[in-house]
Parts: C-alpha cells; sequence; structure tokens
C-alpha cells in the first residue's frame, strides 16, 4: 500500500508542484504520512520537498535555460499576460520584473503607449522593435540563461525611477503567503522593483502554488493584485485575500 501510494504521489509531483493538504485529501491519509511519504520520495531523488508540499526535481533547477522555463504552463502565462494587461491604462508607467510570465506580458504591451521599465532581456526582445512603446532597460550584469540584468548596478538604477504599477514573477508562493524566488541574486531586485511602484502585481499561475523555492521576497500582504489562473491551491489564495490582496483569476 506504502509504495503504491508513493507512485501515485510520484506522478501528481511529476508535473507541478504539489501542496501536503492536496495529496493528503486526493488520497485519504494524514498530513503526517504524506510528509513521510514525501521525505522519502526527496532521498530517492524522484521529487523536491518544498514549503508546504513537493515540485518536479527538473522545475526547481534555477539554472534551466529561459526557453525551457518558458515552456513551462505556456498557455497559463499567455492568459496571465492578456489579464494582466488589462491593469495597464495609457500613458502608464510600469515596472516588468524578470521572467517567463512577464515576458508573457510585454507581449501584450506591444502598440499601446505606455512606458515600460525592465531589468528582463527577454521584455526587452519583445518590444525592442515597437515604435509606440517608451522602453527603458535597467543597468546591470546579464544573467545570460535567464536573460535578466542583475547585481548592484540594476539594484541602484531602480532607485532612480518611479513607476505606477510593478508586475512581478515569482518561483512560487508558500501556504502561509510567503512570496518566494530560487536564486539569491535575483531577491534584492524583485524587492527593488516592490519599492519603486504604488501598486504591486503578483503574475503567478496555478503551478505556482504551493510555492518552490528558499528564499523570501516578500508576504502577500506586500501584493495589491494577485493573477493566477484556475486550479490555484484555494487554501492559499484564501491566505492571498485575507491579507489584503485582490485575487484575479485569467
Amino acid at each position: 500500500m506504502r509504495y503504491s501510494r508513493q507512485r501515485e504521489i510520484a506522478e501528481q509531483v511529476s508535473s507541478q508542484a504539489v501542496s501536503v493538504e492536496a495529496l493528503a485529501a486526493r488520497l485519504g491519509v494524514s498530513a503526517a504520512t504524506i510528509r513521510r511519504d514525501l521525505a522519502q520520495l526527496a532521498r530517492s531523488g524522484l521529487v523536491q520537498r518544498v514549503h508546504g508540499g513537493a515540485a518536479p526535481v527538473s522545475a526547481l533547477d534555477p539554472d534551466r535555460p529561459f526557453e525551457e522555463v518558458a515552456d513551462d504552463s505556456a498557455d497559463a502565462k499567455r492568459a496571465i499576460g492578456r489579464r494582466a494587461a488589462g491593469l495597464v491604462e495609457d500613458k502608464d508607467v510600469v515596472l516588468l520584473d524578470i521572467g517567463t510570465t512577464t515576458g508573457a506580458l510585454a507581449r501584450e504591451l506591444r502598440s499601446r503607449e505606455v512606458t515600460v521599465i525592465t531589468p528582463s532581456l527577454a521584455v526587452l526582445d519583445a518590444l525592442r522593435d515597437d515604435p509606440v512603446v517608451d522602453l527603458v532597460l535597467l543597468g546591470g550584469s546579464v544573467r545570460r540563461r535567464y536573460h535578466s540584468l542583475v547585481g548592484s548596478l540594476t539594484e541602484d538604477s531602480l532607485r532612480q525611477v518611479h513607476a505606477r504599477t510593478v508586475f512581478l514573477g515569482t518561483s512560487g508562493v508558500g501556504p502561509d503567503g510567503e512570496v518566494l524566488d530560487t536564486t539569491s541574486v535575483e531577491v534584492p531586485t524583485k524587492r527593488g522593483l516592490i519599492a519603486s511602484a504604488d501598486r504591486v502585481v503578483l503574475l503567478a499561475d496555478h503551478t505556482k502554488f504551493p510555492g518552490r523555492g528558499s528564499l523570501r521576497v516578500c508576504h502577500l500582504s506586500a501584493i495589491d493584485v494577485l493573477v493566477t489562473t484556475a486550479g490555484a491551491d484555494p487554501a492559499t489564495l484564501e491566505v492571498a485575500r485575507a491579507a489584503g490582496t485582490e485575487v484575479l483569476l485569467a
């Protein structure tokens, strides 16, 4: 029984992160039993333990190429990009974080009379030939595999700008409402983005619930709007609403 249960757990986690609570409800066992199963599966290299659950091992590699990450939940990211673009008004100044979901949003902003400020080379690629968008690229060291600019120059540049809205990416959201990341060099940039905008919008598809990553960026209480897709963990969405975050489904 234990081995068949663990096989089912491994199958559930093979494509997306799953919470302990969701696995316990699905399999009809206690959360403590699921935690023991996940610990054994993690030791075997079949899953990666994350805060509140488990995630696919490959999905947690912070050095996965940008193009490979972009293929993950591509339809959901496009839907989020379209929904987020509806939050942008003409003449707005917006900050776009690094990442594949903000790259999807950038494509939705083409031919819009807006100013886009970003440390993302993917956003640059999406908008560089658009004659309408006013595009501002922050300085910094190039992180080639993830098409981003990071470091002290990026952080200093962020202190010189101000935007109406920042659209923030994440590697995941924990059940306790912590917005997480997997790469230490990106965290100061994300915090600088948050500090440089009047409104913070988090873009996170349903696979980001529960979250993955060992680094805390902020709590959901710092997020004004969360744009996600159907299937996001209901309990975590309730944590978001309780923290004062507006939840929008794409």
